[in-house]
């Protein structure tokens, strides 16, 4: 392999690139690209820049850029396969990184990456994924990135031994990697008679230690929607209190007039308020901040991913205002009552045991 001197401005991008000060790096390596445009340390460089500004076709280009220079270096491959694996082609970046490990093979970035592609490549194959992703934590053990690739190949092969200790060497290392934070906050929300609140603030309180853990944030938004969903409960059980009050369906003969003390109204609606103080607005209060901005953000969100939710904040509030109508006018016939508490209740019941799923 050949050697050339060390450009500082270089090294300087690379710093800030492991930073994750990524347009900085690119700035810099741009223009010691500009005076030495043979140096292939640079291009590599700018290789793994543009891949994790999002760019993997710029990258493919500077990965070969780097290749075309020399040959040799095995950090080039792996970003080539990094790009190739980003472009939907995963044979290529397969022989990539095949490739960097025939150079270099105790290098553990092209042995966790062709072990993950061989997941995609060959998943009824599990020893050839099994053996990268084993030599990997092997030459690199204090490396989390190496030891989350084999709890992924153990756990999609039903290895949950391997899974197991690749989790417990991942909190021994970082314990707020995302990985770690994600597991250990699914298991304590799974445990039985975890409320949809209390898992809503665990999943929360997970997300402000791992806040790019995408499954925690699903996760989080299906324990508020099931949140959501416990409201009409509490609509059903003020709309059956102003039914009672108001005496809608009599069971021991109609009596001539239908008429209801001012007082016991009055009661009926407290009742009604302490429901929802209790049963909602309290609860909602003491929720992780996290928390409670989701409640916000499902219901508010474009699309489709706030039609359930909407749907279901309506049904709550629409069957409680029926239950106040109920209590508060002064009916004077059964009718109209009976309607509303109907249009109050059908719409709930309908689709309360159809919309579990829908977030």
């Amino acid at each position: 392999m050949t050697t050339h001197p060390q450009d500082p401005q270089v090294e300087r991008a690379r710093i800030l690139y492991e930073m994750k000060r990524d347009e900085e790096a690119h700035e810099i390596v741009g223009r010691a690209l500009a005076r030495n445009p043979d140096d292939h340390r640079a291009w590599n460089l700018l290789g793994r820049i543009q891949w994790s500004l999002g760019r993997p076709s710029e990258a493919y280009a500077a990965a070969m850029e780097s290749l075309r220079l020399e040959p040799g270096l095995p950090e080039a491959h792996l970003v080539r396969g990094y790009a190739l694996r980003s472009l939907g082609r995963p044979e290529e970046a397969a022989a990539a990184q095949r490739e960097a490990i025939r150079i270099d093979p105790y290098a553990w970035g092209p042995r966790r990456q062709l072990a993950e592609l061989l997941l995609e490549l060959a998943p009824d194959r599990p020893e050839e994924a099994l053996d990268h992703a084993r030599v990997a934590v092997e030459n690199g053990p204090e490396v989390t990135y190496t030891w989350a690739t084999l709890h992924e190949v153990a756990t999609f092969h039903e290895r949950p031994d391997l899974a197991e200790e690749a989790l417990r060497e991942i909190i021994r290392i970082d314990p707020t990697h995302t990985l770690a934070v994600t597991v250990a906050t699914e298991r304590e929300a799974a445990e039985p008679g975890t409320s949809a609140a209390r898992a809503a603030d665990l999943y929360a309180g997970g997300l402000a230690a791992a806040p790019d853990s995408e499954a925690l944030r699903e996760d989080l938004d299906k324990a508020v929607y099931r949140m959501l969903r416990g409201t009409r409960w509490l609509a059903l059980l003020c709309l059956a209190m102003a039914a009672v009050t108001t005496d809608v369906f009599p069971t021991g003969g109609e009596p001539e007039e239908l008429r209801v003390h001012l007082g016991t109204r009055l009661w009926a609606l407290a009742l009604m308020a302490a429901v929802w103080g209790f049963g909602a607005w309290r609860r909602y209060r003491r929720m992780r901040t996290g928390a409670r901005l989701t409640v916000f953000a499902l219901v508010r969100a474009p699309g489709l991913r706030s039609f359930w939710p909407r749907v279901v904040l309506g049904q709550a509030t629409w069957a409680t205002l029926c239950a106040v109508l109920l209590v508060t006018v002064p009916w004077s016939e059964r009718t109209v009552p009976q309607v509303l508490f109907w249009l109050a209740l059908v719409p709930n019941l309908l689709s309360i045991t159809h919309d579990r799923d829908k977030v």
